[in-house]
C-alpha cells in the first residue's frame, strides 16, 4: 500500500480526535458580511480541545495539495510558506497552478516532524491528523511541541475525524464548515462564504435533477482505490467524505454498510456487489500525462484480473476517471465531483450537457 493510500486509510489515527464536527466560535466564525479582521477566533478539534487564533496567521504550512488549494481559493496563498503532498504541475485549476507551484515543498508526502517544527510557521492546517510512523515519518509533533514553537494546529475535521463520526456522511455540511473554519482562522471569512455559496448552488442544481430517483433504483457505484493496493482492495465506507459525494450524485456506494472511513475488503465482496459504475480513483501523479497513465493502468488491471474482468461494468467500460483526492478529501472540488458523477450516470436528465 502506497504512503498516500495509507495516509487516507489511516486518517482515523488522529491524536485527540474522538468525535465528529468540532466547533468554531468568536467574532470570526464566518457569517456573511462580517469583517475579515475579526479576531480572536476559537476553533476546536474533534475531541473539543480548543485553540485560540489571536490574529491572522502570516506563515502557513498545509499538509497536502487539497488544503493548499483551499488556502489559494480563500486568497491566503501568499501566506503559505510550505506544503506536504504537493500538487504536480497542471493538476490544480489553471488560475491556481502557478501560485501553487511557487509554494516550497516541505515533504513529498507527510512532512516530517523536524521539518514541520522548524518551518517557521505560525499555523499548520492538518488534513489527516497524526500519522506517526508512516511514510518515513519520524513521529508527529505533540500539541505541546507545536505550542513551544508558536504553531497553531488546526484540522480539516471532515477528513481528519471521519472514522469517529456517529452517522454515515450523506451531505457535505462538514466540508462546508471546514471551509468556513479556514476562512475564519485566516481572516478570509467573506471569501469562504462565497466558496460555500458556489458549492451549495452546484449541489442544489444536481439535487434538483436526481433527488426524485428512488433509493433502490439508483445505480450502484464502486470507488476503486487503485493506490491502496491491488492484492486486497480497500473499501471506501460510509463515514468518509466520498460517501456523501456519491449520495449527493444519486448513486449507491456499494460499501455503504461499513461504519468507518476505509476498510480492507476482498475481491469476492467486489464481485458480489457487482457495481453498475466503477470510479478509477488514482492519486495525482504530479502531472496530467502521468496521472492519465495511472488511470490506464487501473483500468487495465480490472480488465485483466480474473475476479473483475467479467463484471458487466468492466466489460461495458462503465468507468469514471476521477482522482482520489477530489473525492475523499475535503475541498471545493467535492461539489464538482458530485456534478461529474451525476452527469455521467444520468446524461438524459441534464439538458445541453451543462454542468
Amino acid at each position: 500500500m502506497g504512503c498516500w493510500a495509507v495516509a487516507l486509510a489511516m486518517a482515523a489515527a488522529v491524536a485527540g480526535c474522538g468525535g465528529d464536527g468540532g466547533t468554531l466560535s468568536g467574532p470570526g466564525e464566518g457569517a456573511a458580511g462580517e469583517s475579515d479582521a475579526a479576531f480572536p477566533v476559537t476553533v476546536a478539534d474533534c475531541a473539543g480541545t480548543e485553540t485560540v487564533i489571536e490574529s491572522a496567521p502570516e506563515r502557513i504550512v498545509t499538509s497536502n495539495a487539497s488544503s493548499l488549494e483551499l488556502l489559494l481559493r480563500l486568497g491566503a496563498g501568499e501566506r503559505v510558506i510550505g506544503t506536504g503532498f504537493p500538487p504536480g504541475p497542471g493538476t490544480l485549476p489553471a488560475e491556481l497552478d502557478e501560485q501553487a507551484q511557487a509554494v516550497p515543498v516541505l515533504g513529498e508526502g507527510v512532512i516530517d516532524k523536524e521539518t514541520l517544527l522548524g518551518s517557521g510557521a505560525d499555523l499548520y492546517i492538518d488534513t489527516f491528523g497524526s500519522m506517526d510512523g508512516m511514510g518515513g515519518m519520524t513521529g508527529f509533533p505533540t500539541e505541546e511541541e507545536f505550542a513551544a514553537v508558536g504553531i497553531s494546529h488546526v484540522y480539516l475535521l471532515s477528513t481528519a475525524c471521519a472514522s469517529t463520526t456517529d452517522e454515515p456522511r450523506e451531505d457535505l455540511s462538514a466540508v462546508l464548515e471546514d471551509i468556513r473554519r479556514m476562512g475564519a482562522v485566516t481572516g478570509t471569512s467573506d471569501r469562504a462564504e462565497e466558496l460555500v455559496a458556489d458549492m451549495t448552488g452546484r449541489l442544489d442544481q444536481v439535487a434538483g435533477v436526481v433527488d426524485d430517483v428512488p433509493a433502490d433504483e439508483r445505480p450502484s457505484y464502486w470507488i476503486f482505490d487503485f493506490d491502496a493496493g491491488t492484492e486486497q482492495p480497500m473499501a471506501v465506507c460510509n463515514r468518509q467524505v466520498a460517501n456523501a459525494v456519491l449520495t449527493l450524485a444519486g448513486v449507491r456506494n456499494v460499501f455503504a454498510d461499513c461504519d468507518t472511513d476505509f476498510q480492507p475488503t476482498s475481491w469476492e465482496d467486489v464481485v458480489a456487489a457487482d457495481p453498475d459504475w466503477i470510479q478509477l480513483a488514482v492519486r495525482n501523479r504530479g502531472g496530467a500525462e502521468a496521472t492519465e497513465a495511472a488511470f490506464d493502468e487501473a483500468e487495465a488491471f480490472l480488465r485483466d484480473h480474473p475476479a473483475t474482468r467479467d463484471l458487466a461494468a468492466v466489460r461495458e467500460g462503465r468507468f469514471l476517471r476521477i482522482g482520489l483526492e477530489v473525492t475523499t478529501i475535503a475541498g471545493v472540488r467535492d461539489a464538482e465531483t458530485v456534478e461529474t458523477i451525476a452527469h455521467t450516470v444520468y446524461p438524459d436528465r441534464f439538458s445541453d450537457g451543462e454542468r
